[in-house]
């Protein structure tokens, strides 16, 4: 009567990390440079000295690299930042590419 059977469960469960995806400002020829210092410091929480080096990529290279996201949070990103973009006028193009 007296025997106990004692049984343990290994209750680690193992979370994958998420894919990070790249969110870059694309340089068009209309958006101003303050606009995109804006957005950088609104959706991308930068500060105003990151901000306006991302933007200065943006200027000369091209293109530049606001922030890195699982894709959920990029796509939503991008889709905020087309938003604020049209309804001040301007074509700012942001795309994601895969970490």
């Amino acid at each position: 009567m007296g025997e106990k059977t004692i049984l343990k469960e290994d209750a680690r469960i193992k979370v994958k990390k998420p894919k990070m995806y790249h969110v870059y400002m694309h340089n068009d020829d209309y958006t101003t440079m303050d606009f995109v210092v804006d957005i950088l410091i609104k959706f991308f929480n930068k500060t105003p000295s990151e901000a306006t080096k991302i933007m200065l990529d943006v200027h000369k290279r091209g293109m530049g690299l606001a922030g890195t996201y699982p894709y959920d949070i990029a796509v939503t990103k991008i889709s905020q930042v087309h938003k604020e973009a049209r309804e001040n006028g301007f074509p700012l193009k942001l795309s994601l590419k895969e970490e």
